[in-house]
């Protein structure tokens, strides 16, 4: 009998796991928030997954649960747990996912690199914060943020004077004197085996990644020893099982710093498919069902993803792909079954080789067949 994986969520991630499943013999179930989604292929069921008796009744005829995203509420999660459900990564790693004041603390704990953090609860212990720092500092909301959201710079306390009347702590960071960013990701199963994949550049546009760039060039074998290093702590000192993606940050006196860590493939990752013996989604499959990890190298010298950032206003994306394919042909495009939208991430282009421009050029040439 096959073994049965659901994934929580259905969203292009969930989606980019159906081909290393099929091609694994694993069946992939995948619950929905609705109908039509990017993972509708696999979608075995739609409901609610922060209604515990539909996460339940889904994971009943699975072997293990894993998700699409780190929304799934601690109650739930547990209620899995509780039921005698395998749920990788499990609700003590998640939160650490969920809640960006927790990590900070965690990551404390652990001694991992990162930039200078407080709690703030009112405008004066933020406006402290502020002043002990230069007169500039970054807000976040310590849940829900993603790609830009819940993220402000702010150089007075009077610009997060709404989300304080929220109710309930932010998290204030330093403004960090970064080069670039970077991010690197590992894999982890049940019974500990790790394996890490080469540190990437990410370029990051208006909040969201754009491009990544795997390697990362004009990293020194130092700092991409350190950036695994990192990885791997995190992911053992936190019990993540699956994917661990960790963003990071490359200062200008060449240190990394943790910026946000994702349980789960990642964006920065999706150049293995095309780039890597193994794909981020594959080693996410075998991962979490405990079978042995798979080869994390790099295929080709150089590989970069460029995201198709809103698609085309004027047709389908359907409609672009003669001629993205005719004009790069060495290029590897994957859309996901999403209808174009202004900033919204519907799809990417992977292109690898021995040369980094020649291979920067066609990903961005192919990715921009697809825009107007």
């Amino acid at each position: 009998m096959a073994l049965r994986v659901g994934v929580v969520g259905g969203g292009q991630l969930a989606r980019m796991m159906i081909a290393p499943a099929v091609e694994l013999g694993v069946e992939l179930r995948v619950l929905a928030e609705e109908e039509g989604m990017s993972a509708s292929l696999a979608a075995s069921a739609v409901g609610d997954y922060r209604d515990a008796e539909t996460i339940l009744a889904f994971a009943r005829d699975v072997d293990v649960v894993t998700f699409d995203h780190e929304h799934v509420p601690q109650d739930v999660l547990h209620a899995l747990v509780d039921a005698g459900v395998a749920v990788h990564p499990g609700p003590d790693a998640l939160q650490y996912a969920q809640d960006k004041l927790a990590m900070r603390a965690k990551l404390d704990e652990l001694g991992m690199p990162q930039p200078d953090w407080a709690s703030v609860s009112d405008e004066a212990s933020l406006q402290a914060f502020i002043d002990d720092h230069g007169g500039r500092a970054v807000v976040k909301t310590p849940r829900g943020g993603y790609d830009g959201k819940g993220v402000r710079v702010v150089s007075a306390a009077s610009e997060a004077a709404d989300w304080l009347a929220d109710g309930g702590p932010l998290l204030a960071e330093q403004l960090v004197d970064f080069t670039r960013e970077l991010a690197q990701q590992v894999a982890r199963r049940p019974s500990g085996d790790v394996v890490a994949y080469p540190v990437v550049e990410t370029v990051q546009r208006d909040g969201v990644c754009a491009e990544v760039i795997a390697p990362a060039p004009h990293a020194p074998e130092r700092l991409a020893e350190i950036a695994a290093q990192v990885g791997v702590a995190i992911a053992e000192g936190l019990g993540v099982t699956g994917m661990l993606a960790v963003e990071l940050f490359e200062t200008t006196d060449q240190r990394i710093l943790v910026n946000e860590l994702a349980m789960r493939p990642h964006n920065s990752g999706h150049w293995t498919q095309d780039g890597a013996w193994t794909s981020q989604f594959e080693q996410h499959l075998r991962a979490v069902l405990d079978l042995p990890l798979g080869d994390p190298s790099p295929r080709a010298a150089w590989s970069v993803m460029v995201n198709i950032l809103g698609g085309p206003a004027s047709d389908s994306l359907d409609a672009r792909f003669a001629a993205a394919m005719a004009d790069h042909p060495d290029a590897k495009i994957h859309t996901y079954g999403k209808a174009p939208r202004p900033g919204r991430k519907v799809g990417h282009v992977n292109v690898t080789g021995d040369d980094l421009d020649d291979v920067t050029y066609d990903a961005r040439s192919a990715a921009s067949h697809f825009l107007d």
